[in-house]
């Protein structure tokens, strides 16, 4: 709190001391403040209020407590590559739970995201998907006394694969905590940046249970509207980014930046295929060649 006068009269005096802020002004300054960690390249974490950075960069890890993540992972599709001198633009396309596109997206790809042609495989770089998978949880950071909530985009290439011990991308974190008997708003999770990696990314680890004022930050926390909406609003829109994307052109398209994190390939969410049964060769037919089932992934 400021010791700052603000008032023009300094006389009033109140016998409780000083008060809360009221349901009202804390909906005010939901309405007016946006907050978001945001991971970058260089191996570092800032805190981003209303699009700017606040404070200085933590380098490697950062300790948190995840509040609320949506049951499903999320898509979002910019059309153009990510340029960091062009003006940040709201995402051409994307889907909170995966299924089919927001009413909000201005440049919708397909009725529903199974069938979208930004779903097929090469239709981005490198052979993925153009539209990729992301994962935008709600977190307090550990040792924050001011209980702010913060968005933080968890990127495709950090979401899916196995763990090994109790290091896990983030899927198969949250399962590994629930295997557990843990609830992820339960534990102080680290998050640190994979150093054997080629390229950015994550790596998620229970560091130990959260404490009694730490459950009551929790509580507290998860009764804020901005706690949910962090987990629905893309990274755009939590910077107050208004600009729509270009729409779609043969030629010439304007370029643009996007502001969510910038990845280097897209990957691609592990699907289960069913077992086919193995009918029996033609005893007619001698020297069939073998035939081979092979796994393809986009890297």
């Amino acid at each position: 709190m400021s010791n700052v006068a603000i008032f023009k009269q300094q006389g009033a005096v109140t016998t409780t001391g000083k008060r809360e802020l009221s349901d009202f002004a804390k909906t005010l300054a939901t309405s007016s403040t946006t907050r978001r960690i945001q991971t970058n390249t260089n191996g570092t974490f800032k805190r981003i209020v209303n699009g700017e950075q606040i404070g200085n960069a933590v380098r490697g890890e950062i300790n948190v407590i995840i509040l609320h993540a949506l049951p499903k992972v999320s898509r979002s599709f910019y059309k153009e590559k990510y340029n960091p001198d062009s003006a940040p633009t709201l995402p051409n396309c994307w889907s909170n739970l995966g299924d089919k596109p927001e009413a909000a997206a201005s440049d919708k790809q397909h009725s529903n995201c199974a069938d979208c042609p930004q779903n097929i495989k090469g239709s981005g770089e490198n052979g993925g998907r153009a539209c990729r998978y992301q994962r935008r949880i709600s977190v307090l950071v550990e040792g924050d006394p001011s209980g702010d909530v913060y968005q933080f985009n968890v990127p495709a290439k950090s979401l899916f694969g196995k763990g090994t011990g109790n290091v896990h991308p983030f899927e198969s974190y949250i399962k590994f905590l629930l295997a557990n008997g843990e609830s992820p708003d339960n534990v102080v999770t680290n998050i640190s940046y994979d150093i054997n990696a080629d390229s950015m990314e994550l790596l998620f680890t229970p560091l130990r249970n959260i404490n009694d004022d730490e459950y009551n930050m929790v509580v507290e926390a998860q009764a804020r509207p901005e706690t949910k909406m962090y987990t629905t609003i893309t990274v755009a829109q939590a910077d107050k980014v208004n600009k729509l994307p270009p729409a779609a052109k043969a030629e010439a398209p304007a370029k643009v930046t996007r502001v969510e994190e910038p990845e280097d390939e897209a990957i691609e969410e592990p699907v289960k295929r069913q077992s086919k049964k193995v009918e029996p060769a033609p005893k007619a037919k001698q020297n069939l060649a073998d035939v081979v089932s092979a796994w393809s992934e986009d890297e």
